[in-house]
Order: structure tokens, then C-alpha cells, then sequence
């Protein structure tokens, strides 16, 4: 591969990393070609971009995208395949759900929102993180239940004065 060639692939990858703002390096040496398409398979239905990239690549995009994290630099080791996506936990609970399958792909690192995670024992931490979606849910649900609460008093109280009315009124 010409110079050329390998600064247009760090660029691009650079580009992905800012634009993600997460990613994850897995490890799925060993794999047979056909468990490796049934991992882009997975990948691509659950909208998350999977490339496998040379270490040095990844080392220099890092740089280049602005990632100041030696504990990644120090995982990448070995083969590497890098995972992008716009959820933080998809590609968690995608390589979890692999993992019920076979003992890889192993989680060398992952990066999410600058914070790193680096070790396979971190992707139990990575499945239980929220999405940003997941998290919108909770506060809208918990702004919501005073608001029911208050307006289920009202209208119970309303039907309460009401049929006090009422009944003073039938005696009167």
C-alpha cells in the first residue's frame, strides 16, 4: 500500500472517529471468513460500521482525531477491527449477543464520549450504559408522573365535590 494510500485511510478514519464521538476495537483474529460476514451481517442490521484496520492506522488516526488516550494505544495489540456507531451500548450488546455464540469477539478497548474502557471485563459496564435516547425516555417519564399525579388528584377531588354537591343539594 503507497503512502498515499494509508494517509486517505487515516483521514478517513479520523473523520469517523470525530464524527461517532465512540467507537470500539475488537479483536476477531482467529474467526473463520464465514463468522466474520456473520458479524458485518449483524453489524450492518443493527447500523453499526465495522472496519478492520491495521494497528498503526488506528494509532495515527487516534493522533490525527484528536484522542489523547494511552490505555487505548496501549490494547491495540494483535489484529484489530474497529466498531462505529451512533448508539453507545450497540455494539455492547451486539458483541455480548456474539459471545453467547463463541468466545469472540473480544473487546480491546472502546471510547465513548472520551471516556475509555479498555479490557474485555468492561463490556459488561458498556452493555448497562444508557443511551442518549434511553436517557430522554427516563426524564421525560419522571417529569411526567407528578404531572399525572396531580392531574389524576384533581380529577378524582373534582368528582368528589362534585357528589357532594350533588347529594347537599337532593337533601336541601
Amino acid at each position: 500500500m503507497r503512502k498515499e494510500e494509508k494517509q486517505e485511510i487515516v483521514q478517513a478514519l479520523a473523520e469517523q472517529i470525530k464524527s461517532y464521538g465512540n467507537f470500539y476495537i475488537t479483536d476477531t483474529s482467529e474467526l473463520s471468513v464465514e463468522k466474520v460476514n456473520g458479524i458485518r451481517r449483524k453489524c450492518f442490521e443493527s447500523d453499526i460500521e465495522i472496519k478492520a484496520v491495521k494497528n498503526t492506522l488506528i494509532k495515527k488516526a487516534l493522533i490525527e482525531a484528536g484522542v489523547d488516550s494511552e490505555e487505548i494505544l496501549g490494547a491495540l495489540k494483535g489484529a484489530s477491527t474497529m466498531m462505529f456507531s451512533e448508539v453507545a451500548n450497540a455494539p455492547a450488546k451486539l458483541i455480548q449477543a456474539l459471545r453467547k455464540e463463541g468466545d469472540k469477539p473480544l473487546l480491546k478497548a472502546a471510547y465513548i464520549q472520551e471516556t475509555a474502557f479498555v479490557g474485555d471485563n468492561q463490556l459488561k459496564a458498556l452493555v448497562s450504559l444508557k443511551s442518549k435516547n434511553e436517557l430522554i425516555a427516563d426524564v421525560i417519564a419522571a417529569l411526567e408522573s407528578p404531572a399525572k399525579n396531580v392531574i389524576s388528584a384533581l380529577q378524582s377531588g373534582g368528582n368528589t365535590i362534585s357528589g357532594l354537591v350533588k347529594a347537599l343539594e337532593q337533601r336541601g
